[in-house]
């Protein structure tokens, strides 16, 4: 049995060291820390455009200049469909750490194409893709803890 005093002494010297990770096997009794990292903010970029000055401080003679027009990005994501994950876990991308990917960015996949595995309380659950298409991106780094609803794939619908 593990004691909680042990855990707890575990975290505080992950948080002093600042660690990620901490694993102890002693004997059967196995203790695996990990420490994920704070989502990043994400936040559109803020374009400022100065206000042009009164008509009335514009001398007649000076030529009206239009501000340049703020070019807007094409969104990488339009036309795409996520593949969510249905449950808070740890994200593999294969069956094992020797195994091949279940996808890679370019596989085509259909509906029950197994695309990685969540383990969630010692269960290793197979997620499918849900979709038929083309994986585009893979948003999570194997082995990273995801949320319920998180995006894990990108991809494009055929």
């Amino acid at each position: 049995m593990v004691d909680v005093e042990i855990i707890k002494h575990l975290v505080e010297l992950m948080v002093e060291n600042d660690l990620a990770e901490v694993s102890i096997r002693d004997g059967e009794e196995e203790i695996l820390l990990k420490k994920t990292p704070p989502p990043q903010p994400v936040n559109p970029p803020v374009s400022v455009v100065a206000a042009p000055p009164p008509a009335a401080l514009v001398p007649a003679s000076a030529a009206v200049e239009a501000p340049p027009a703020v070019q807007e990005e094409p969104d990488p994501d339009a036309g795409l469909t996520p593949i969510l994950s249905p449950m808070v876990g740890t994200f593999y991308t294969a069956s094992d750490p020797s195994a091949s990917p279940y996808v890679k960015v370019g596989d085509t996949v259909t509906p029950d194409t197994v695309v990685c595995i969540i383990e969630a309380m010692k269960v290793f659950n197979e997620i499918k893709a849900g979709v038929a298409g083309r994986i585009e991106r893979i948003l999570v780094a194997n082995e990273t803890a995801v949320e319920f609803d998180q995006p894990l794939f990108m991809a494009r619908p055929t």
